[in-house]
């Protein structure tokens, strides 16, 4: 049986009703998707009376996956199953065949068979991970019928396409404390990622406890930072949900923090600080002392042992050289060994760091720059400029994994993650050459992200990304029904704890005073962070910079925009639905008249003041587009001299005002083109 999706995209408030969606693909609300699925008929009823039992190899960490799965299985249907279903008749038979690896290792076989009938369910694995796998397949397959909370009957083969599928989290920027992290880690096991790719020095700040170098903490880190114990547990809490932790430490360059209590490692003169604001700076190692690669065997050895991954990751991006250009010893090193320039002197630093992590019995991984002419054939490369380095990388005999394309910090859509592809989307690799592209990673960089906000930011979208690592390519990239599968794993992840959903409406409710402020809702809906790198450009940030406004608050993809504009697409190209049309103007409407409403409320609240001009902005906007509907609708001309004002005003609505973007203006603008002039200007409305 197959569920009909449609509908079912996004989360409007008040009278904003649902738009209509265009048919969407007969799929399962699954993502990611399997990679083979097969219909059966009937559905698997969930009540009181459902027992689960464990067969085949034992161990505690799948006794603590059983009792997670009721959690959650629990939280979503309400029926409190965690003590009855070891007592009960099993119906869910959960099978596993042998053991996964003490250390998770890259390649383990991940794949599961999960066969649902009316009447049982079997669950099959080689190991623990393809359980682990299974069992949140099955939760995402949770529904609620005439019959009660039902499962439809399936029967799935699954296996991921990559072997690495991760998220990289920055706390070096701003530090996450561990509830972050552990349900960080619970979305990660909802959607089959399996690599926590953890950032833990940049230049304001270095967060783990070292016991051979304590400044590096006491110093460097505000006091913020993990203990080796806090670690361990972490590394823990993540292999009992099937997830490699890799460590990064950011060197040579964005190394600030480390200098602060060490600053003989630097190449520079100091005195040296903890970095205030965002960007590249120039403090970076010394890359020709011998005391500073004894520092690092030295540490790199304490913390390879701390983190049990045959990965190591040494950064290694976006060092600017600055500091060993003004240094006359450095240069004299590169001129004695015939090193031409800086992207030379960092390979020699790559190299020698190689052999240290290599020595140290761990695989290095590094960003692009690490590889140059030379690079050891061994070192991983984690491309954050394009999949054409994932291909430049594999050609020339290293294995690598994409980053580009999913960068969740840059406020992008999660089609355009889904899109991003680790092959390219033509991909030029075949044979042996394919084998060497790994996967990828989601980036959280955390510039402009706390322990409020920063689910918002990686969910619900990362689960978009999941599917492209996870699914076989060969799936049609069937973007409605990806959005629309979305929307209900959105809703789903709130049983895991995440908190992308809740965090929006209690920041509206703290910058007003208010308890429900539906009018800020309704205006907050439409709007959209500003994407890429433009909101460093618009306001002054820095660490210390509070992130309570209504930028931080917004998702970083609006909804409810992007439905509109689906409306408008059609409304455009001539093939509107009548209800279309009806849901275009209704919505016009509550934007117009919501103005009247905000502004008392704004003009309350220091945290939104600066949204007063905004919102006149959205109601003028509003009725644009609903002047340019009745000429669309009535086939009247519009006239010339309104067109020309109209879309004027609508290229100055695009740009961004209070650090935020007005996500109808685009649509409307469409709906104004597609009036058509009358022949002779006339003054308009």
């Amino acid at each position: 049986m197959t569920l009909l999706l449609s509908s079912l995209i996004g989360a409007v408030a008040g009278s904003q009703t649902q738009a209509p969606a265009p048919p969407a693909q007969a799929v399962l609300p699954l993502m990611p998707l399997p990679a083979q699925m097969k219909p059966g008929t009937g559905e698997f009823i969930i009540n009181n009376g459902f027992g689960i039992v464990l067969q085949g190899f034992q161990e505690p960490r799948l006794e603590r996956a059983k009792r997670r799965f009721l959690n959650t299985l629990s939280r979503q249907t309400g029926i409190p199953l965690w003590r009855e279903a070891s007592l009960n008749k099993p119906q869910f038979f959960v099978q596993t065949k042998g053991p996964s690896a003490p250390v998770q290792r890259l390649e383990e076989d991940e794949s599961y068979h999960l066969q649902i009938t009316p009447d049982e369910v079997h669950l099959e694995a080689a190991n623990p991970l393809g359980v682990l796998h299974g069992l949140q397949t099955f939760l995402q397959l949770v529904r609620i019928t005439p019959h009660g909370f039902t499962v439809p009957a399936v029967t799935i083969d699954d296996q991921p396409r990559f072997p690495w599928r991760g998220l990289m989290l920055d706390v070096g920027r701003h530090f996450m404390p561990l509830d972050v992290v552990y349900r960080t880690l619970d979305g990660l096991e909802a959607v089959k990622l399996n690599v926590f790719h953890w950032h833990l020095s940049e230049d304001q700040g270095f967060r783990v406890e070292s016991k051979r170098f304590p400044l590096l903490q006491e110093k460097g880190s505000d006091g913020l930072y993990y203990t080796q114990e806090e670690i361990r547990s972490v590394i823990e809490y993540a292999r009992d949900r099937g997830i490699r932790v890799v460590p990064e430490f950011d060197m040579p360059g964005h190394a600030s923090a480390w200098f602060v209590g060490y600053p003989d490692l630097a190449s520079g003169t100091g005195p040296y600080h903890i970095e205030r604001d965002w960007g590249i700076f120039n403090p970076a190692m010394d890359p020709t002392r011998e005391s500073t690669y004894k520092f690092l065997d030295t540490f790199i050895g304490e913390m390879t042992v701390l983190f049990p991954d045959a990965y190591f990751h040494i950064g290694g991006d976006e060092c600017n050289g600055k500091e060993w250009d003004a240094n006359p010893r450095i240069q004299q090193f590169m001129k004695a060994h015939a090193i031409k320039d800086n992207a030379a002197l960092q390979a020699y630093f790559t190299g020698r760091i190689q052999k240290i992590v290599a020595g140290h019995k761990k695989i290095m991984e590094g960003w692009d720059e690490v590889l140059q002419p030379g690079t050891p054939k061994d070192v991983v490369i984690q491309s954050w400029r394009g999949s054409e380095f994932v291909g430049q990388a594999v050609r020339g005999g290293n294995r690598a994994l994409l980053s580009a394309g999913y960068y969740i910090d840059l406020n992008q859509s999660a089609a355009e993650h889904y899109a991003a592809d680790p092959e390219g989307n033509e991909p030029t690799t075949v044979g042996e050459e394919s084998k060497g592209i790994l996967g990828g990673e989601a980036t959280m960089w955390s510039e402009y992200v706390t322990p409020e906000n920063i689910d918002s930011r990686i969910w619900p979208r990362t689960a978009a990304i999941a599917e492209r690592l996870w699914s076989p390519r060969k799936i049609t990239q069937d973007v409605p029904s990806m959005y629309a599968r979305l929307a209900i794993i959105s809703q789903k992840l709130d049983d895991y704890g995440l908190e992308h959903n809740s965090s929006y409406p209690a920041m509206l409710s703290r910058m007003t005073g208010e308890p429900d402020p539906l009018p800020l809702r309704v205006f907050g809906d439409v709007m959209q962070p500003p994407r890429q790198y433009a909101r460093g450009e618009l306001r002054h940030y820095d660490s210390f910079t509070p992130l309570n406004r209504m930028v931080d608050s917004i998702p970083p993809e609006s909804d409810t925009a992007r439905q509109f504009l689906d409306i408008v697409n059609r409304i455009v190209s001539g093939k509107p639905a009548q209800e279309d049309w009806e849901q275009a103007q209704e919505w016009l409407v509550l934007w117009r008249d919501n103005n009247a409403q905000l502004q008392p409320l704004l003009s309350r609240s220091e945290l939104t003041q600066e949204l007063i001009p905004m919102s006149t902005n959205l109601h003028h906007v509003s009725q644009i587009g609903l002047d340019a509907i009745g000429y669309l609708r009535e086939h009247h001309n519009a006239p010339a001299e309104w067109r020309t004002r109209q879309l004027a005003f609508l290229k100055t609505s695009e740009q961004p005002q209070a650090v935020l973007l007005n996500m109808i203006a685009p649509a409307v603008e469409k709906l104004v083109q597609a009036t058509t002039p009358a022949t002779t200007p006339a003054s308009g409305s």
